[in-house]
């Protein structure tokens, strides 16, 4: 890559400041629909200990494991709309970006593309604040931030 090009490139992504400084990860947590919390936790705590995760997030709806505070994590959860967790159903992917204004211009910038609202921005349990879509084939994302 030609070094002009690099650090426009450099620039435009400082300014910009979609992803976080943490090792510029994207991803934040994925997560599984399930129709049996109890069956689900008890599976997932034996088989993710042996990866070194632990339980970081933990509401009756919503577990989740990672290797700490601020790492990329792993749930299963009970579907939001209460409709059966299937394939497809509960599975979520979420995005980690670096502030607020970045979850707004995001989130307004899917639903110009013609995503549909899924959730408005705005702070949820514990100070985390996000918002949601789904894009044109119906899959369910998640944009947030951490501060």
């Amino acid at each position: 890559m030609k070094s002009g090009l690099r650090d426009t490139l450099l620039a435009l992504q400082a300014e910009t400041r979609l992803i976080t400084d943490k090792d510029n990860e994207m991803i934040g947590y994925t997560t599984v629909g399930t129709n049996n919390m109890g069956q689900a936790t008890a599976f997932y705590d034996a088989i993710l200990k042996k990866a070194g995760a632990i339980r970081v997030f933990d509401t009756e709806r919503f577990v989740a494991w990672g290797r700490g505070k601020g790492a990329p994590a792993f749930g299963v959860i009970k579907p939001f709309d209460n409709k059966p967790a299937t394939v497809g159903n509960g599975v979520m992917m979420a995005l980690a970006l670096a502030s607020k204004a970045s979850v707004d211009a995001l989130h307004a910038k899917a639903l110009e593309l013609g995503a549909e609202n899924e959730g408005e921005p705005g702070v949820r349990q514990g100070g985390f604040y996000c918002a949601y879509f789904r894009d044109l084939d119906g899959n369910k994302l998640n944009l947030f931030c951490q501060n």
